[in-house]
């Protein structure tokens, strides 16, 4: 079946007529990633007609990549590092552009028996050296014998290889490299795959080691848990230098063999609906994971005026994934809301919950059951007993994130590693074949987190009825006089002031001159007026006491100020740590 690629309202520009993207079916039997390599999983996946298919920033198809395509692409890169003099077990970094050069490389890398290593392109925040200090540090941790970089952004990356004493060049270079055929290297299941950063990876970053057993039980998983079958296709912006993108929307869909179309992410950012005009023409689009931001955007960027059906059609869209952050279920509602007269139905959300440190996935929303919140009272969530008297009780939406993942097991457990029952919050570990084999170089890192098999993921969460509910991360968690208050509660607060939204704001603690614990709040203020800041600064200050009944410390700040991880996701620690050394510079407020 080839698909409609015809123009939506906005985009009337037809793809090149010698262009068709790979097909949403296939005569190859569907199998669901049951291979022993990785480098297997590709060579079936390329007996078949389906692939990756690239898109432009309009939406349209720049380039149909079959599998068997990146295939030969991928033997050739292998053949070339090996001429290079890479060895089994070498680290290759790979700056992950969403595109058929890092595809290639990544598989080209596997196909030599090295390890690729995902590297993050620059973000918006932070300017050149900022990158480039990320990438040294990162470069330093897997110590890779080869940088390899998209020409674009060839002087950042290069400097950083030359500040860690490694080969740097970029890939349109090393593409005009001899790449004689050669006996490749056998991997055996057991063997590390890849390294992967978690989206937080930046002063101290921690290479999680994937084995390529570990990688394919939970792209099994993933199929299993999606119920993924003949006719389902893909559409991603996720970048690959996330496991949520990665793993979820490339190594997953070569694994279980699902035509997929890609919108790199920087294009995304500057075009949300692009992405719903994509799943709308495509008219076989059934599967697109996003974290909370991006349904966010989407929803934002639709005019209330505007009717969506109009312009999308969403009307097959049968998993809407959401991971990578908190689920927000206002947020969906908000969308479903937008949208649903296109068609998009409340039952495709699939919340899951998931970390590099398990590959990707830990649990799955069964699909079909669409988001189901539970309402947890704030002394549940800070550890209490009894609510407060002097204040009415108040209560945190948490949402489901499904069930375990196939052959994964979940344990909530007090600090001390004592088992919990349902119900009550404690901190999240799991156990399963998915799990990583360490921290690369980090023995004592890894010590700390993986106990008997089992893994302290550092979330807080609790079971009910058999699913999981995450209530945030330990590591956030703010304690005041001995009490403990989620960051997600003080945002929520401030969010429903007029004018702010998801993302404006970062809390977490401080410690005051008196040397006691203080929660300060940062928030984005778009406004130039003096004493409208006093203003806003007084009922911030009152809205979180009224709330939470703390005092804090307020600063507003410039626009774009707070930032982000790889993923988009904000960063509270390195607010924190940007905000204490001076980085983040808060307004000057009048007397």
């Amino acid at each position: 079946m080839v698909l409609d690629v015809t123009g939506s309202p906005e985009n009337n520009s037809a793809s090149p007529a010698t262009l068709a993207p790979t097909p949403t079916d296939d005569m190859l039997v569907r199998r669901y990633a049951d291979f022993a390599t990785l480098g297997e999983a590709l060579d079936y996946a390329a007996q078949g007609v389906r692939g990756l298919n690239f898109h432009d920033a309009r939406g349209n198809l720049a380039r149909p990549y079959p599998f068997s395509e990146l295939r030969a692409d991928a033997l050739e890169q292998a053949y070339r590092l090996i001429a290079a003099g890479v060895q089994p077990e070498d680290r290759i970094a790979l700056i992950a552009e969403t595109g058929a050069e890092f595809a290639s490389l990544f598989f080209g890398v596997i196909y030599a028996g090295a390890w690729p290593v995902p590297l993050p392109l620059p973000t918006s925040f932070g300017g050149a050296q900022s990158y480039i200090d990320q990438l040294t540090v990162q470069l330093t941790s897997c110590d890779p014998t080869i940088l390899i970089y998209p020409p674009e952004i060839g002087a950042m990356c290069a400097e950083a290889a030359r500040a860690r004493g490694v080969e740097g060049i970029d890939w349109s270079e090393f593409e005009q490299r001899p790449a004689a055929e050669t006996l490749l290297p056998v991997a055996k299941t057991d063997d590390i795959a890849y390294l992967q950063y978690s989206s937080g990876s930046t002063r101290f970053p921690h290479g999680v080691a994937i084995t390529h057993h570990a990688l394919l039980n939970n792209l099994a998983a993933h199929s299993h848990g999606m119920h993924v079958g003949d006719g389902d296709r893909c559409v991603s912006w996720l970048p690959w230098y996330h496991d949520m993108g990665l793993v979820g929307c490339l190594l997953s869909v070569v694994a279980n063999q699902v035509s997929t179309d890609y919108l790199k992410t920087e294009d995304f950012a500057r075009r949300p609906l692009a992405w719903l005009d994509l799943i709308s023409r495509n008219k076989g689009t059934t599967l697109s994971y996003s974290p909370t931001f991006g349904y966010d955007i989407c929803s934002r960027r639709m005019s209330s005026q505007t009717k969506a059906s109009d312009r999308f059609d969403l009307s097959r869209w049968r998993v809407a994934g959401n991971g990578a952050d908190m689920i927000r279920p206002d947020v969906m509602q908000k969308f479903v809301d937008a949208f649903a007269d296109a068609g998009f139905k409340a039952s495709a959300f699939l919340p899951s919950y998931g970390l590099a440190e398990a590959t990707l996935a830990v649990s799955i929303m069964p699909p079909g059951e669409g988001i189901r919140v539970e309402l947890v009272e704030e002394t549940q969530l800070s550890g209490g007993d009894v609510a407060r008297a002097d204040r009415p009780q108040r209560f945190r939406a948490i949402v489901n994130c499904g069930k375990p993942a196939r052959d994964m097991e979940i344990q909530i457990r007090e600090e001390d590693g004592t088992p919990l029952p349902e119900k009550a919050i404690g901190k999240v570990w799991c156990r399963g074949p998915s799990v990583m084999v360490g921290y690369f170089r980090d023995p004592e890192s890894t010590a700390a987190c993986l106990v008997d098999g089992w893994l302290d993921t550092g979330d807080m969460g609790y079971i009910s009825e058999g699913y999981i509910y995450i209530v945030g991360r330990a590591k956030d968690m703010i304690i005041v006089n001995g009490k403990n208050h989620w960051p997600q509660d003080i945002e929520w607060a401030v969010e429903q002031l007029p004018g702010f939204k998801q993302g404006d704001i970062a809390a977490f603690a401080i410690t005051t001159p008196g040397g006691e614990e203080t929660p300060a709040v940062l928030v984005q203020c778009r406004t130039s007026d003096e004493f409208e800041r006093v203003r806003l600064r007084d009922e911030i200050r009152e809205r979180v006491r009224s709330v939470t009944g703390m005092n804090c410390v307020v600063e507003l700040v410039p626009p774009r100020t707070l930032p982000r991880t790889s993923s988009g996701k904000l960063s509270r620690a390195k607010a924190r740590n940007l905000y204490l050394n001076g980085e983040i510079k808060p307004y000057a407020l009048a007397a």
